[in-house]
């Protein structure tokens, strides 16, 4: 063997040590960094005719594992988006408390009911009736500050969603970029700087949005959707999305979307399967709008409890006038009431002066006992038969769907149900339906069982039109429809919008059940769809209310209600108006007896035992619709917004635990070991050493042949 020769392996045996040397100081400098792999030069023998020539150590390379890798990302993900939800939902069901909570939701509810009970038990005092208007206002303030807390956490997902979708386009950007430096490494000899920077990108990137990596012959990425959507290939794809906004329930969100350099729009919403943005979404779209639609039909069904039993019930001395509430009735609407109730005007000691029976039924009414006359079928007919009974003691009347009745001077004004045979439309008595001597008050509508029919004049103003946006399973928008009024009757306007061609049929149908309460049915192969008014000019009549708050149609109607209502103003200023007396009229009773008294608790111990009578509750959210009690109902939803949280903290602990498996596998595997790197460090050193020695022996074979010429 020449010196040449010596002198060659001696060269490459320090070159492969020294790279060999590199890699092993980096892989025990970076043994605590996340997402590194350990890399190895890649040192092979030279051999040259037979004859060894050294060795080549030209490049290194990373120690890893696609399919760990592609687990480790598919978990992440996963526990990304549980992370998210939990989080949030936590938040959430930390606000409204337990039942055993004295200041929660549902101990206010109890504690609102109780007080007035114990109202009743004293009815003379005025610091009991104090306590129990303050309870009962308590209880709805903390009904609007949790609709608030609901509609900001919503709107908290959907900042989160932006942000994300923001870091998500740098990231793929980045990763791009590292594309390019991946190559160059790779043709350099080192590109495991680049690699190791790219995977903790994408890792972080699978924390957003489920992906899936393939490498390119290069050492490229090219990254999917985990179902095989193109995020990046050649060129980046653009993520778009809203950015924040509120949460109302009924606003429409635009959808998630990718745009290619070429300007080609993708849909990428229902493509995401996993990751932050998957959690938002879902509690965007779908968990806090369901516990927002059950919190407004507690709401709503707390108020409508009280303001039954309130309405049968009268202060004394009885308030002068009753207002009722907006019905968005018009007079020439079919009154559709059944059974019994009587109207009674008293003076400040109780006693009756004016009496007046109305038998629904018979469609009559007599005055303190007298004959019988007919009041018609009409809102109009019953207004202008009651203005005229009442004569000169007081009045009647029905302007913009209010029903007002008044007593002239001291008198006051108070109605009670027939014990026998109630009267009734849509479930509700007369003085209830109108609004008359409610406790808790509303602007707008927020009960929809309107006892109309279809055949009814659906009044609403030509010109008028509601617009749908329709909204597919995949987030985007499937159509946007406009109908306008059209027909005389409600079954006319029904049938436009069931038109399957001009109006949303091909999505869902309407109808309107017993109660006069619109129904949405979905059409068969469209279940997945969601109908949402948008828009909605039309008025019926000067109610002015339009067809989506006359019948609760579309969630941003429906979804309001939780901070709708409000003790009645006279009342909160002045408890003493609090009805915790009834009206005590027999077929005796005779113009001049008190039929009203100031120790009269009776009124009180039927609002107070409203808690407990059973009433029926539409559908809302995932809760059922159901007769229940408003106590049970107050334990389903308490049970249902705990249930959310719990499920969600139970998914996400499973999910970050795969994710500790995956990541401890993948870091079994492409992990830096301190021992077997120090155990390869001393072996390249002697490598080094032993290369070294070799070229100081050719160095004294040289010197010694020399000194010999």
């Amino acid at each position: 063997m020449s010196i040449n020769s010596i002198l060659g392996n001696a060269l490459s045996g320090l070159n492969a040590s020294q790279l060999a040397l590199r890699s092993t100081s980096t892989n025990i400098s970076n043994v605590n960094t996340p997402a590194y792999a350990r890399s190895q030069a890649n040192i092979t023998s030279r051999n040259v005719v037979g004859a060894g020539l050294g060795v080549d150590a030209a490049s290194l390379t990373r120690i890893t594992d696609r399919f760990l890798f592609a687990t480790s990302l598919s978990a992440n993900g996963d526990a990304a988006a549980g992370e998210a939800k939990a989080g949030l939902l936590d938040r959430v069901q930390a606000q409204f408390g337990t039942l055993d909570d004295p200041g929660s939701l549902f101990a206010r509810l109890n504690t609102a009911f109780a007080e007035i009970g114990s109202a009743a038990l004293d009815p003379a005092s005025g610091v009991r009736r104090l306590t129990a208007v303050s309870d009962v206002q308590f209880l709805f303030d903390e009904f609007t500050r949790l609709q608030g807390e609901l509609l900001t956490a919503r709107s908290e997902a959907q900042r989160q969603i932006g942000f994300s979708i923001e870091r998500a386009n740098a990231l793929i950007s980045e990763i791009s970029s590292l594309n390019g430096d991946i190559t160059r490494g790779r043709i350099q000899g080192d590109a495991t700087g680049a690699e190791n920077r790219q995977d903790a990108l994408i890792t972080e990137l699978s924390s957003l949005i489920d992906i899936k990596v393939d490498r390119t012959a290069d050492g490229g990425a090219v990254l999917r959707t985990s179902d095989g959507i193109l995020l990046l290939g050649q060129f980046p794809l653009t993520i778009e999305g809203p950015g924040a906004g509120p949460g109302n329930l009924g606003q429409t969100f635009a959808p998630i979307q990718g745009r290619t350099p070429s300007g080609n729009v993708i849909e990428l919403q229902s493509h995401f399967k996993s990751g932050t943005i998957r959690g938002y979404l879902d509690l965007r779209d779908r968990e806090l709008p369901a516990l927002t639609l059950e919190l407004a039909e507690f709401a709503a069904g707390a108020a409508d409890a009280l303001n039954a039993a309130h309405a049968n019930a009268s202060a004394v001395p009885a308030p002068t006038t009753l207002q009722g509430r907006n019905t968005g009735l018009l007079s020439a609407d079919a009154l559709n009431f059944t059974g019994k109730t009587s109207l009674a005007l008293t003076d400040t000691a109780g006693a009756l002066v004016r009496r007046v029976d109305i038998d629904f039924d018979a469609g009559t009414l007599s005055v303190d006992g007298g004959a019988p006359t007919a009041f018609g079928a009409t809102v109009g007919g019953i207004t202008t038969a009651l203005n005229t009974a009442l004569g000169a003691l007081g009045s009647a009347s029905f302007t913009n769907g209010k029903l007002s009745l008044s007593a002239t001077g001291t008198n006051g004004v108070s109605l009670v149900q027939d014990a026998t045979t109630p009267s009734d439309r849509a479930g509700r008595g007369f003085a209830h339906f109108f609004g008359l001597n409610a406790l808790v008050t509303s602007a707008l509508p927020t009960q929809f069982e309107t006892g109309l029919s279809g055949t009814d004049a659906h009044g609403l103003a030509g010109g008028g039109s509601i617009t749908f946006n329709v909204t597919g399973p995949d987030g985007r928008t499937a159509a946007t429809i406009n109908v306008p009024v059209t027909g005389v009757s409600i079954n006319d306007y029904l049938a436009a919008l069931n038109n399957t061609t001009t109006g949303v049929g091909r999505f869902v149908t309407f109808s309107l059940d017993a109660s006069g309460r619109l129904v949405q049915t979905p059409t068969v192969g469209a279940e997945n769809y969601q109908v949402e008014p948008s828009a909605d000019s039309t008025a019926r009549g000067t109610t002015g209310l339009s067809f989506t708050q006359l019948f609760g149609l579309g969630e941003g109607v429906l979804g309001t209600r939780g901070a709708a209502f409000a003790v009645r103003s006279d009342i909160a200023n002045n408890p003493d108006k609090l009805a915790m007396a009834k009206l005590e009229l027999t077929t005796t009773t005779a113009i001049g007896d008190v039929v009203l008294g100031s120790g009269d608790g009776r009124g009180g111990e039927a609002i107070a035992s409203a808690l407990s009578k059973s009433r029926l509750f539409q559908n809302a959210g995932s809760l059922s619709g159901v007769s229940s009690t408003l106590s049970d109902f107050s334990g389903r939803f308490a049970t249902d917004v705990g249930s959310r949280a719990s499920r969600a903290a139970r998914q996400s602990d499973a999910a970050i635990s795969l994710r500790s498996e995956a990541e401890q596998r993948l870091a079994n595997k492409q992990g830096v070991n301190i021992d077997e790197e120090l155990a390869l460090m001393t072996q390249y050193q002697q490598s080094y050493n032993a290369s070294a020695r070799l070229i100081q022996a050719a160095k004294e074979l040289t010197d010694t042949l020399l000194s010999i010429i």
